[in-house]
């Protein structure tokens, strides 16, 4: 399998664009790239100079960007094997983060191991970059646990279904560890299609009028299932973060080392005691929302084909070789983990164990409850019933 296949195209501004969804493509393809937009490395692969974000990538090495393109890559492998599994059943549903892995990886390997991460459930490079088993993000997909990992073991939290209602939990816990004086901050991982949920902007108003060290990372993929984003904004989507008092930038979200500054700047702040941040990285989403959703209904090939002209991955790629950081014994090396990766993750999602049914009466209440045991006696008269059918009685 080829680990570089996929993503991106010159971002545009979003605001003021009306159009049907048979109409998008046209639409967003004549307007022009944005020029608030922070970019270290070109579609060609080209370093570009930048006075304000430099600083922040301005020591890193050649091993580092190897890692960084390692990073994405087998973050990609995974996300293949993930869907391929879901079409074959082996899986209820799945998120693809495919052509936003640069976004994911950048950010996530900016945060330090004391920062605290909430994500949706779309940030499986993240959860990579924190060091959470990939296999573990299959679980719940599988349907055999609600979560799979302990979310205090890498400051990582579980999955969040709920759309935006992670924002306000990340920014409760900013403030709580700003009260308990830790010079750790939190990031809150959320979408294009989320920042229109009243629970993102009531995040928006306490993390400001608390300064609480958080940043809100918002991966704009363009495409809330099938709305597009100018369906949702009239404005760039970093802008809004002006109405409630902090700063708002736009990163290039298929420039790794642009998603690696801006997010090292906006922790740095928070870290610092200046407050909450947006970071929008403009992205796009090179497949369907989740596996039961068809995006040939909403958007055409040519809006794709654009994006895959401008591919995260082989942007690196080009960088490296352009630089002489790599050789093909690396990448040739490379296929093979990421294959390795692939059979891993099917291996061990064949092998996992049905759930105990009995789990989800467990943990609802801190000292029980008279209702719970009544259900969970009920459920085991429930099951029981089946084993009678069986048996023959």
């Amino acid at each position: 399998m080829t680990v570089e296949s996929t993503a991106a195209r010159k971002p545009r501004r979003s605001a003021g664009t009306k159009s049907t969804a048979g109409k998008t493509t046209t639409a967003r393809k004549s307007q022009g790239a944005d020029p608030e937009l922070v970019q270290l490395l070109t579609p060609e692969g080209k370093r570009v100079k930048n006075a304000e974000y430099d600083k922040y990538v301005a020591g890193i090495t050649p091993e580092e960007l190897r890692g960084l393109y390692r990073d994405m890559v087998l973050t990609r492998r995974f996300d293949a094997e993930a869907t391929s599994l879901q079409r074959q059943g082996e899986l209820g549903l799945w998120a693809s983060l495919l052509g936003q892995e640069a976004a994911q990886i950048g950010s996530g390997r900016a945060t330090r191991e004391d920062d605290y991460v909430f994500p949706t459930y779309r940030e499986h490079g993240v959860a990579w970059c924190r060091g959470v088993d990939p296999t573990n993000l299959l679980g719940m997909f599988r349907g055999v646990n609600n979560g799979g990992w302990d979310p205090n073991s890498n400051n990582f939290q579980l999955y969040t279904i709920v759309i935006g209602s992670q924002t306000l939990h990340a920014t409760g816990y900013a403030m709580g560890i700003a009260k308990d004086g830790a010079d750790s901050a939190v990031v809150a991982y959320f979408g294009d299609g989320a920042s229109s949920q009243g629970d993102v902007a009531e995040s928006f108003t306490f993390s400001a009028v608390y300064n609480a060290p958080v940043v809100f990372f918002c991966q704009n993929n363009q495409w809330a299932i099938s709305e597009p984003t100018e369906k949702q904004t009239r404005v760039p989507l970093y802008q809004r973060a002006q109405g409630f008092g902090f700063p708002g930038v736009r990163v290039d979200g298929n420039d790794v080392l642009a998603c690696l500054a801006v997010t090292k700047w906006a922790l740095e702040r928070a870290r610092g005691g200046e407050g909450p941040t947006l970071v929008e990285a403009y992205t796009y989403r090179m497949g369907a929302h989740t596996t039961s959703d068809d995006p040939t209904r909403y958007r055409g090939d040519e809006e794709r084909q654009a994006w895959e002209a401008k591919d995260p991955i082989l942007r690196l790629r080009r960088h490296l070789e352009a630089s002489n950081h790599a050789d093909e014994g690396f990448f040739a090396e490379l296929e093979g983990e990421s294959e390795a990766l692939g059979k891993r993750v099917r291996e061990a999602v064949r092998a996992m164990p049905d759930p105990d049914h009995f789990a989800i009466f467990e943990n609802v209440y801190a000292d029980g409850h008279a209702l719970v045991d009544e259900e969970r006696a009920q459920f085991a008269a429930y099951q029981a019933s089946f084993a009678d059918v069986e048996g023959g009685h």
